[in-house]
């Protein structure tokens, strides 16, 4: 980490309508714990498994299904750890699509019946032949929608059989999963749209067996059957983002552009023509919605549970694949992907006057509500202008300019975090070289000027960076009170010069917060990770009067010193948000956004927060 040549502090530590067309199921309640683990269908991390080709698996008399019951227990032995939501067969169950065969590929699957929800397809070796209005076959007997019905994510079939869909609950929303048969019918894509069109909200994961064939360089292209089902189904529906298909190997993946113009992602996922015929080898797709991205990953659970010394060298060298097209990550924007036709729904405003609870000391957000002089979207805040505090309590701020700065260094915004209470911040311009930005400051006699916070505090702000981050903002002050230390008479630290309380930002985008207490001479720092720009963060210092915790969006930093720390200890000078003080002046103000700031006489936990957090 570059240490700062000069500086205030060093850096020390370093469904919803029937389709008339098929047969529609009411929709399930939201799906319960099922199998031998929990599952989470409201954790912004789940994963789906896909299961591609078993039919060497299940070969008449050179059948051995033990790779797939072990890849079964696998699934329902790593759904609690893995939010395992759902396992999508790709078709091809079975060699010839006997009898015999798909009577044992049917009793394996009891295996994760009723543990975990899952869809099968037919391949072109389950069945004779034809498209699906073929009718009767013994892989419709064992694998039609009579086995699905009692599954919580089941929601119907086409009158066929042999098409189905699902819908999942998972990561806080509903997903559609869409099992196509191999050769779909001009009827079944009537059935399919009208599926889609049911389901209009729910972004959709469409399976298949064949769709896309592979290209020697792990690219793929689409079939000519392939080429078909995009034409007069996935291009035109927005909501299918992925699709997923065997038949072909090796393996494959392709970005295509649908009509909307938004990415689809079209995978090839087969491991037949690998040792012990794929060796039941699961593809796992982990959704996270924290960090917009799904991470591939390609294993067989029958080898690796094999004893490492025991493993032949064809075994050792297939349980983990690890190439481009086996492991792998996906970037999506989730909310921007589904934009079109499921925007997100933010929460509406909430009044002052239910996010002030026991305990508020002083409240402002710059809305209507708290700024008289709010205006339009980059209006700029005049001189004088007043962020009343909404408790009543006599800590209204009043607006300053900085040095010679500009009138639009501060300005009005509808920006906001989506948590937030008001809609709305201020935007400040501050700078270096030379000095510029603006204060929000109490007034001379405001009771906050002197609180000393001894029984506990909890000091909150919503912030955002600007992206680019552009200029040099070393060590701007957030908020702050003003003094000096030293007439705290406070020695130890690192400058008498620096007041009492303040929160900054390092070169390095490392939130600091220092404070002097009042029971002793000492000034214990917090410091966090390098903040991100472009993006709106929730911070949070809480004092229990024992020691000191600064959360970020709800998360604890690290660098939060164990050093005991009572009260604040202030000097009857103003309060500040926008710059901190040296030598009790201002240098450069604050550059980007803050939001609401509420101040409290009493630590507050995470769920407590002005958003709350579990």
């Amino acid at each position: 980490m570059t240490q700062p040549s000069l500086g205030r502090r060093t850096l020390l530590w370093a469904p919803a309508a029937a389709v008339a067309s098929g047969t529609m199921l009411d929709a399930s309640p939201a799906q319960a714990a099922t199998g031998r683990g929990r599952y989470d269908r409201h954790s912004p991390r789940f994963t789906i498994g896909v299961l591609p080709d078993t039919q060497y698996l299940f070969d008449e008399d050179s059948s051995d299904p033990a790779p797939l019951r072990q890849t079964f227990r696998f699934l329902t032995g790593e759904r609690e750890s893995r939010n395992i939501a759902f396992m999508t067969h790709l078709g091809d169950v079975t060699e010839h699509g006997s009898e015999h065969e798909i009577r044992l590929a049917s009793d394996v699957f009891r295996a994760i019946d009723g543990k975990l929800p899952y869809s099968v397809l037919a391949g072109n070796h389950d069945i004779a032949g034809g498209d699906d209005q073929r009718g009767d076959s013994a892989y419709l007997r064992a694998f039609g929608p009579a086995r699905f019905a009692r599954m919580p994510t089941f929601r119907g079939a086409s009158p066929d059989g042999y098409n189905s869909y699902h819908v999942l609950e998972a990561g806080g929303r509903k997903w559609l999963v869409l099992a196509l048969d191999w050769r779909i019918s001009d009827g079944g894509i009537r059935w399919a749209q009208g599926v889609i069109d049911a389901n209009a909200t729910l972004p959709a994961i469409l399976t298949t067996h064949d769709l896309a064939w592979p290209d020697a360089s792990g690219g793929a292209g689409l079939s000519q059957y392939g080429q078909r089902l995009w034409d007069t189904l996935v291009r035109r529906n927005d909501q299918i983002f992925l699709t997923l298909n065997g038949h072909y190997w090796p393996p494959g993946r392709t970005v295509l552009k649908n009509d909307a113009g938004h990415d689809v992602h079209v995978h090839i996922v087969n491991y037949q023509d690998r040792y012990y015929g794929g060796a039941g080898m699961i593809r796992l797709y982990a959704f996270d919605l924290v960090r917009n991205v799904i991470d591939v990953e390609t294993l067989s659970p029958w080898l690796l549970d094999r004893d490492p010394t025991d493993r032949a060298p064809l075994e050792a060298e297939n349980l983990e694949l690890t190439g481009s097209v086996d492991r792998f990550s996906i970037d999506i924007d989730f909310d921007a992907r589904f934009a079109g036709f499921a925007p997100r729904t933010l929460p509406p405003p909430r009044p002052a006057r239910i996010v002030m609870p026991r305990g508020t000391v002083a409240y402002w957000r710059f809305d209507g509500e708290g700024l008289a002089d709010a205006g339009t979207d980059g209006a700029v805040v005049p001189a004088g202008a007043v962020a009343r505090d909404l408790t009543g309590g006599g800590n209204d701020l009043t607006m300053e300019l900085l040095h010679a700065s500009a009138p639009e260094t501060l300005k009005w915004s509808a920006e906001h975090h989506e948590g937030q209470p008001a809609h709305a911040s201020l935007r400040f311009g501050g700078g270096k070289n030379p000095d510029r930005g603006a204060v929000l400051r109490s007034a001379a006699n405001a009771p906050i000027n002197g609180m000393k916070f001894e029984s506990g505090y909890t000091i909150e702000a919503f912030l955002k960076l600007p992206e680019p981050f552009e200029g040099d903002h070393a060590w701007m002050g957030i908020l702050s009170w003003e003094g000096r230390s030293g007439d705290a008479g406070k020695t130890s630290g690192w400058s008498p010069e620096e007041p009492t309380c303040s929160l900054n930002l390092s070169p390095e985008r490392f939130l600091q917060y220092v404070v002097y207490p009042t029971d002793r001479d000492a000034d214990p720092t917090s410091w966090s990770h390098s903040l991100p720009v472009g993006r709106w963060m929730h911070v949070a210092v809480v004092n229990d009067s024992r020691r000191t915790v600064v959360y970020v969006d709800g998360s604890k930093i690290a660098r939060n010193p164990t050093q005991p720390s009572r009260g604040i200890s202030t000097l009857g000078r103003p309060f500040a948000i926008g710059g901190t003080q040296f030598a009790l002046k201002y240098g450069q103000g604050y550059y980007g956004w803050i939001g609401d700031v509420r101040i409290m006489s009493r630590a507050l936990k995470p769920r407590e927060f002005l958003t709350p957090y579990e």
